[in-house]
Parts: structure tokens; sequence; C-alpha cells
């Protein structure tokens, strides 16, 4: 694969990810409040949130797109 196609399906599925973490972990706290089990939900939030965060470190996604090489030398 693309070396930068990579570094686009990695960034995004982080970008993807960790707000949906938040969404699980807001449900979690809905069910904590009315009563219902939340434990699962709170898990499972937890892990999303750190995958979409651990997607966009490794990405490199605060340091911007990839650039080619040849530009950095020159």
């Amino acid at each position: 694969m693309n070396k930068k196609l990579v570094w686009y399906i990695k960034a995004q599925a982080g970008v993807l990810l960790f707000p949906f973490g938040l969404c699980l972990f807001g449900q979690a706290v809905q069910n904590r409040i009315a009563g219902d089990p939340w434990f699962w939900w709170g898990t499972g939030s937890l892990a999303v949130i750190n995958a979409g965060i651990g997607l966009m470190i490794e990405s490199g996604l605060i340091g911007g797109y990839p650039r080619d090489q040849q530009s950095d030398e020159s």
C-alpha cells in the first residue's frame, strides 16, 4: 500500500473512533443515572477512546500530512 494511503486510513480511523468512544461514554453515564447496567458501556468506551487517540498519535496526525522525502531535503 502507498504510505500516504496508510497514513490517511489510520488518521481517519482515529478521528472517527474518538468521538464514537465519547458517545459510548455518554451512554454509560445515562445508563448509570437511570440505574441500568452501565459497566460494559463504560469499559467499551474506554477501549474505543484509547484506540482512537492511539491511531491519531501513531499516524502522526498532529504533525500533519506526510511529505515526500525528496521535498524535505531540498
